[in-house]
């Protein structure tokens, strides 16, 4: 049985991307997908932990391979916990890009776990409150 973690970033069910991501990684060879909620904060979008879990369990309600955890710590660490064979990880920027694969590169020298990243696809991305703010802040038109 093959599985991935998924940590499409700040995971809600209203950040940029997260659905994308999560259906590429149904798309894979995957048998299960679990879906991972950070728990480093008590309320992110008005929501606790709970509730964000609820949210995202609801949207893929229909599809049995889905799984949805709380996580707190390294991803790795939750991905050697679920038996994860590789983390899927989705950016929304160059920043987060460069961040991201020097993240994944100490944790494929320390676990033997590969990691995937993949940026979301812009069509089938909602945009956040924080993104126009600082788009506004730079002067862009939305």
């Amino acid at each position: 049985m093959v599985k991935i973690a998924v940590f499409p970033g700040t995971f809600d069910p209203f950040t940029v991307g997260h659905k994308d991501i999560v259906c590429r990684a149904l798309q894979c060879v995957a048998d299960e997908v679990i879906v991972a909620v950070g728990v480093n904060a008590d309320k992110k979008c008005g929501q606790t932990v709970e509730e964000r879990i609820r949210a995202i369990e609801m949207l893929y309600k229909d599809d049995p391979r889905v799984r949805v955890e709380a996580y707190e710590g390294l991803t790795v660490d939750f991905a050697q916990r679920v038996n994860a064979a590789f983390l899927l990880r989705g950016v929304r920027s160059v920043k987060d890009f460069e961040y991201e694969r020097d993240i994944a590169e100490v944790n494929r020298r320390l676990t033997g776990i590969e990691t995937v990243l993949l940026y979301c696809d812009p069509a089938l991305a909602c945009i956040s409150s924080s993104m126009v703010r600082e788009l506004r802040s730079y002067g862009r038109e939305i």
